[in-house]
């Protein structure tokens, strides 16, 4: 599922090692980045664990909201900084292949076969996970991340 999330990037035109600060309102991610373009693959990154964890909790996932009510929402958050006047871009991600990207630990699956074909495959030196794995990625229409 791909969606898109408006953000708001804030140069804070100091000397930090991370001015660019970043504010995803729908998710309430805050992260910060030390050039535009890193500021965006943070929120990008951000909002990928988040949207994992949201998955995983079976909870449901935020909307993108619309301009005005990013606005609204950035806005009203004032206390240390006002979000409100830096860039409002939006970013977007894939949540499938953002899974797909971080969540390489392997899963023991127990798999019924037949006898004759566990023989068959064994005597013919055959990766049965492997063969497996090749096997779903097909039938789901899905690639390995590399």
């Amino acid at each position: 599922m791909k969606q898109v999330y408006p953000t708001f990037i804030l140069n804070t035109n100091d000397d930090s090692e991370h001015p660019f600060l970043v504010y995803v309102p729908d998710m309430e991610i805050y992260t910060e980045g030390d050039s535009f373009a890193n500021a965006i693959e943070m929120a990008r990154d951000a909002i990928g664990l988040a949207g994992i964890s949201i998955e995983d909790n079976k909870e449901k996932m935020p909307q993108p909201s619309s301009q005005s009510t990013a606005m609204e929402m950035a806005s009203k958050d004032t206390e240390y900084v006002d979000f409100s006047k830096g860039i409002l871009t939006y970013v977007d991600v894939d949540f499938s292949e953002y899974r797909r990207k971080i969540d390489t630990k392997t899963v023991r699956r127990n798999v019924a076969l037949p006898s004759w074909l566990n023989y068959e495959a064994e005597h013919a030196g055959i990766n049965v996970s492997r063969v497996l794995q090749e096997a779903l990625m097909s039938v789901l229409n899905v690639q390995r991340n590399l």
